[in-house]
């Protein structure tokens, strides 16, 4: 039994309401004691233990984001990152670059575009990409997931030259020729022609966990996991004896039937390992205008978004699995999009707080859903940097339309439950650049949205305590993470400076030290 006793820290047990301690101490992946450095020395001692001097350095719970893909966060750490390009010209020569480094690579993958920041004014096209890479397939994802392009070559390997469909996913030009731009399911699709070995897989899911754990974050909500990527988690668990985060999985709308059949619940796994339920899609992004709106975009009246399934198939989905015994996270961006999800809960019951059914994004919510979200008890996993990456959300809905826009503290004010999180690799994994577009909501940098919804800026403790004890809520362990008390998982981030102290411009630059996974080191700075 190893036992280790942590003294002369300033320790934060939990946020809301804040408590500290100077000492703690744990053993066989759990705590043990939180109080005085004194007595957590005298305990570990007295089992034997070791004690560390933590010199004063703050000790905070382990984040825990409860929306991201492990699978897609594996690929862009491997892949062209194109976060920030601001022209189709900077984009051709970071894909020219990688290319001539990258030559032995059957597919070329990139993602992080945003057409918002071109110079040229356009979406990128097939033809833009061909002179650079003509003998490799390419796929460029956007930011948001929901749109992408490819090359010729691309096309080629997905037999969509060929048999090009006539689907709306995949754009063609005046001449009717695909231009290699596709949105929503088309994304999927040309995805779905990248193949990666096992061996390939299980490694960049190795690199998603580690990189999470460099960074505090303890514990994954894997949104959209595949039958096949459970499978290789599974075998890294039993290659490994454990992982080196929390997984918590939402598996994709195809693992329903054989879920259903099967008769798996939530909860099912251990402690490291662990099925939730399923995630299902509603709508698509605001970057790619097919989030569902109740009425049309500010800046393209023409259209009010996509929806991605009827209201009777919703309907139909939710119910089921919810009966099931397994927890919904339905992504719905658009507020109607949330309508669709909210109907569809209405029916649950109080199977809506005993299941916590989820509402991801909830981007776009108006005053009388925020009502609603609050009495059926629906929970919401939201990403507070969308507010600072999407600084064009006011031209996409109008000045009007402003305060609907990520109301995180109207949202917290009325009693529902919030989870933080990333949709990493949509924002970057690391959960200072959340806490800090939480804060801040991109004021520095001049986000409008910032200016015009000030109200909906979140205090630091908020913040903090969204993404641990209320993250851990949605998850259904709010007894076991999310704050540092006896019982629970030891799962803790030493930090070098303490955030309750900092300047909020200078919250992003806070650096983990070291971070704890059930009383184990995964991760410390220099080794």
């Amino acid at each position: 039994m190893r036992v280790v006793g942590l003294v002369n820290g300033r320790i934060y047990i939990s946020y809301r309401p804040l408590r500290k301690a100077e000492g703690l101490v744990f053993s066989s992946g759990r705590i043990l004691y939180v109080g005085s450095s004194e007595k957590a020395g005298d305990i570990a001692r007295s089992l034997g233990g070791v004690v560390r001097d933590l010199e004063g350095r703050v000790v905070t719970p382990g984040f825990i984001d409860v929306h991201m893909h492990a699978d897609g966060l594996g690929l862009a750490l491997r892949s062209l990152d194109l976060r920030g390009v601001r022209s189709i010209a900077e984009l051709r020569e970071r894909l020219r670059k990688y290319y001539e480094e990258h030559g032995e690579a059957s597919w070329i993958i990139g993602r992080g575009w945003d057409q918002e920041l071109f110079a040229e004014k356009r979406w990128p096209t097939r033809w833009d990409l061909d002179d650079i890479a003509p003998d490799k397939p390419v796929l460029l994802v956007r930011v948001c997931g929901h749109a992408a392009v490819a090359n010729t070559k691309a096309l080629e390997a997905a037999g969509l030259l060929e048999n090009p469909p006539g689907d709306l996913v995949f754009r063609r030009d005046e001449e009717g020729r695909l231009t290699g731009l596709v949105v929503e399911h088309g994304v999927g699709y040309l995805r779905s022609k990248v193949e990666f070995t096992d061996e390939e897989a299980e490694r960049m899911l190795e690199e998603a966990m580690m990189h999470a754990a460099s960074l505090g974050v303890t514990t994954l909500g894997f949104v959209s996991c595949s039958p096949r990527m459970l499978g290789l988690l599974e075998k890294i668990r039993l290659r490994l004896g454990r992982l080196p985060v929390r997984i918590r999985v939402y598996l994709s709308k195809d693992a329903v039937e054989p879920l259903l059949k099967l008769g798996l619940r939530r909860g099912l796994g251990g402690p490291y390992l662990k099925i939730m339920g399923v995630k299902l899609f509603t709508d698509g992004s605001l970057g790619a205008r097919t989030a569902l709106l109740s009425e049309p975009y500010e800046d393209d009246p023409a259209t009010s978004g996509v929806a991605v399934v009827g209201e009777e198939e919703l309907e139909s989905l939710v119910e089921r699995i919810s009966r099931a015994g397994l927890q919904l996270a339905v992504h719905a961006i658009g507020d109607k999009a949330v309508d669709m999800v909210l109907k569809a809960y209405s029916k649950l019951g109080e199977g809506v707080v005993r299941m916590r059914h989820r509402v991801e994004h909830a981007s776009i919510l108006r005053p009388e859903q925020v009502k609603l979200m609050a009495e059926l008890g629906a929970a919401a996993a939201v990403q507070p940097r969308f507010a600072v990456s999407d600084w064009w959300a006011v031209q996409r809905l109008g000045e009007r339309r402003a305060a609907w826009i990520y109301p995180f503290k109207t949202m917290l004010k009325a009693g529902i439950p919030l989870g933080f999180s990333t949709d990493a690799p949509v924002e970057p994994l690391n959960p200072w650049e959340t806490i800090y577009a939480a804060v801040t909501r991109g004021e520095a940098e001049g986000v409008e949205l910032a200016s015009l919804t000030p109200q909906e800026k979140l205090e630091i403790g908020e913040a903090l305590d969204a993404y641990t004890r209320g993250s851990a809520y949605l998850l259904h362990e709010e007894d076991m993470i999310g704050e540092l008390r006896p019982g629970m998982y030891a799962d803790l981030v030493v930090l070098d400076k303490d955030p309750f102290e900092v300047d909020a411009n200078e919250l992003r630059r806070i650096k983990v030290l070291e971070t704890v996974v059930g009383g184990e080191t995964v991760y410390r700075i220099n080794g």
